[in-house]
């Protein structure tokens, strides 16, 4: 019953990325004038009145709830505790990081990946060390196939703000979902609702903690935050892109999404 779920959202994900990657450019009013159409097609947004409004609740949602309980955690959970939690969330990421390595053609990438999973699951106690990096070896590195869909040639389309979750596009939101089906991990904990469930949660309050200031600077520092978030997240996603078709690693810069 809990993939079946699963199926359903990820499916009703994809469709929703398929529809607007197909449908919503065609609604979006191009400017006449030569120079606006240009900035308006440098800028990807032909949504971006709604864009601003899903923002603008993501924000206070965030401002109401995520903040806070962030701040709570970051502020009286010890700094080793809180590191020890991220290893654990990273480990259980990297058998799907894998295969988005394989299905990006990068071979050596996914031999380091499952290596790191496989060493750091046991003498890393469940990841809780990682133990590969601290020796020298290949640290960890976010992927996804949303990625994957980028490196095959998918184009991305329109930029899209989702609610409860923050920016991105139609090819990462269809991406998301096949994530969310295709997960090992998931497989591996079906049955064990209860660690899934403080996977999920877990995810969402490390992912938060870990760009409280830096999103406070970007609020602080910019005189549109909306602008600022959509420039700095899909520099983030051009570099895990690039990072994926050179076979690199891109330095993580946290997630951007306000609400995640």
């Amino acid at each position: 019953m809990r993939r079946r779920r699963r199926l359903v959202l990820a499916l009703g994900t994809v469709t929703l990325g398929l529809a607007a990657t197909l449908g919503l450019a065609g609604c979006a009013q191009v400017p006449e004038d030569p120079d606006e159409r240009a900035e308006f097609q440098a800028l990807n947004d032909p949504l971006e009145p709604m864009n601003r409004q899903i923002f603008d609740l993501n924000m206070a949602l965030d401002k109401a709830i995520m903040k806070p309980v962030a701040t709570f955690y970051r502020d009286n959970i010890p700094e080793g505790a809180r590191r020890g939690v991220h290893n654990v969330l990273n480990n259980m990421r990297e058998p799907l990081i894998g295969t988005n390595d394989l299905l990006q053609g990068q071979p050596h990438r996914a031999a380091d990946t499952f290596g790191r999973f496989a060493i750091n699951s046991t003498f890393g106690l469940f990841g809780v060390f990682d133990v590969i990096a601290a020796d020298g070896g290949p640290k960890y590195h976010g992927n996804d196939f949303g990625v994957t869909l980028a490196v095959w040639g998918l184009p991305e389309g329109p930029f899209l703000m989702i609610p409860f979750y923050g920016p991105s596009n139609p090819r990462d939101a269809a991406g998301k979902g096949i994530d969310w089906y295709i997960d090992p991990t998931d497989y591996a904990l079906q049955w064990y609702v209860v660690i899934e469930d403080a996977r999920t949660a877990g995810d969402i309050l490390d992912g938060r903690t870990q760009v409280l200031d830096q999103l406070d600077d970007v609020e602080r520092n910019s005189l549109d935050f909306y602008s600022a978030i959509r420039s700095l997240s899909r520099q983030q996603r051009e570099g895990q892109i690039r990072a994926a078709g050179g076979g690199t690693t891109a330095k993580p810069l946290g997630p951007v999404p306000v609400v995640q």
